[in-house]
């Protein structure tokens, strides 16, 4: 069973930046495709960015494209979300997701494993 653990959130001023880290164990890491999801109260769970198992390729949602920034360490089993020029939408829960074989990366439903979340909170 692979276990995904976020840790990194916080409470940070517009403008700031966070960097977001899920450590994960328990599976082949460096097989799986890796995103981050974030959900805003009284939202659906939405599409942040994703990296391949090799980090080859990376995808952003549109929103965050420019200011956020995913990277992976296969060696440490670590995922990282570097998030700068914060804005307060961009308060949400932040989900470490683990993907082992789906051809698509932008649902939830593609992804086989969920760590717990980390609060991101930006302050206006």
């Amino acid at each position: 069973q692979v276990q995904l653990v976020e840790s990194g959130g916080g409470l940070v001023q517009a403008g700031g930046s966070l960097r977001l880290s899920c450590a994960a164990s328990g599976g082949a890491f460096s097989t799986y495709t890796m995103g981050w999801f974030r959900q805003a109260p009284g939202k659906e769970r939405e599409f942040v960015l994703a990296i391949t198992w090799n980090g080859d390729r990376t995808y952003y949602a549109d929103s965050v494209k420019g200011r956020f920034t995913i990277s992976r360490d296969n060696a440490k089993n670590m995922v990282y979300l570097q998030m700068n020029s914060l804005k307060p939408e961009d308060t949400a829960v932040y989900y470490c997701a683990a993907d082992r074989h789906s051809t698509t990366y932008w649902r939830p439903s593609d992804y086989d494993y969920w760590g717990q979340g980390t609060q991101v909170t930006v302050s206006s």
